[in-house]
């Protein structure tokens, strides 16, 4: 427990360190940070661990880098924190909810005919795309696979893609493409 004079003392320090730095620090966060009502938190909790430690005994050589270290450790502590967006900002923003699963389906459907339509692919295709496509496989596993060049694997996915979608579109009825 610290006497009554070692308060005293930590206080005249803090608030010294308060009128010499504060200033400084709420421009760095300001820098860091674009939301000023974040920066005047960050200098201010900067303020609160510093005591905090000095409370508990802690050694301070020099206040400045100190002080600056903290607020940069609660910067990045900010960074990393998981935003959440308010709904109603999102709204005000534009945003509206809605459970239109029209294009999802449309997707997985054409996604379905496309790989069904690979076994029309000439057969040095087939494999190649079912494990580029399907497998979703890199390259380097694929040529590991087969043997082949990396190279010759990635030209045989690009012709192959070609030849897909040559099949893709000729299987579509010329009154669905309008």
């Amino acid at each position: 427990m610290l006497s009554v004079q070692e308060k005293l003392a930590l206080q005249m320090v803090m608030t010294t360190a308060y009128h010499d730095f504060a200033k400084g620090l709420k421009k760095h966060a300001q820098f860091r940070v674009s939301d000023s009502v974040k920066c005047d938190d960050l200098v201010q909790d900067t303020f609160m661990k510093t005591w905090t430690y000095l409370v508990k005994a802690g050694k301070i050589d020099l206040m400045k880098p100190f002080l600056y270290h903290i607020l940069n450790c609660l910067i990045i502590d900010e960074y990393r924190k998981k935003k959440s967006t308010s709904l109603d900002i999102l709204l005000e923003k534009g945003f509206e909810p809605g459970n239109d699963d029209f294009a999802r389906t449309v997707n997985m459907l054409d996604g379905g005919v496309a790989v069904k339509l690979i076994l029309a692919l000439p057969v040095s295709y087939q494999k190649i795309m079912t494990m580029r496509y399907v497998d979703d496989m890199s390259l380097a596993e694929i040529s590991a696979i087969t043997g082949q060049t990396k190279n010759t694997v990635a030209v045989k996915a690009h012709r192959g893609m070609e030849k897909l979608r040559d099949l893709y579109y000729a299987s579509i009825p010329a009154t669905v493409l309008l």
